[in-house]
Order: structure tokens, then sequence, then C-alpha cells
């Protein structure tokens, strides 16, 4: 497999949920939620109106509904997973959905 960490079936059920998610809650075609990838990590950046900012950072851990956490602090321009004083920490759940409503009120678009 060419992906380390996240195989390609989960990466396609991502993408999915990403789109419908776009499409559903944010219904706006200028903002959307962008998927990056390295080893075990997804990283959800938001394209607002053609700029793109991190917001999160996943970690798989072997099913699509149990990935861990960390914000993207950018006081000092880093992931943390420790960090859980935020608005919007009591929508993670371990899903992808949880995390995008997270960013949602954590950094408004």
């Amino acid at each position: 497999m060419g992906n380390v960490g996240i195989p390609d079936e989960i990466r396609e059920q991502v993408a999915e949920r990403i789109q419908a998610f776009n499409t559903q809650v944010l219904k706006d075609p200028n903002v959307s939620y962008v998927p990056r990838y390295r080893s075990a990590f997804l990283y959800l950046d938001r394209d607002v109106y053609g700029r793109t900012r991190p917001i999160c950072r996943l970690k798989y851990t072997g099913t699509i509904d149990r990935w861990t956490f960390a914000i993207f602090k950018y006081s000092s321009d880093r992931y943390d997973p420790e960090e859980w004083m935020f608005p919007g920490h009591g929508h993670l759940d371990g899903t992808v959905e949880g995390a995008m409503r997270a960013g949602l009120e954590a950094y408004l678009p």
C-alpha cells in the first residue's frame, strides 16, 4: 500500500464525509474543509475564499470513528493534542465530522 498509516478505503470514506459536511453544513461554495495526509495523520485545513488555513490534525487509530484530535494553535504555530479549552471542544467525539464542527467554533470562517 502506498499510503502508510491510513488505508485508501478510509481516505475515500473521509473524502465523502468532508464533501457531505461542506455541502450540508457549510453550504457556501467559497468555504470548505480540505484534507491533507501524512503517515497516520489527517490534517483538516479550511479554505475560505481562496485562503487556506490549518484547523486541526487527526490521528488514525485503526477505525473511521475513533480519531485522536489536536487543534492548531496560531499562538505557537503548532498542533496541540493537550489543548481542550477552546470553543467547540464539546463536539469532539472521535469522528471527522465532530472535528470539523469543533473547528467551526474554534475558528469561525
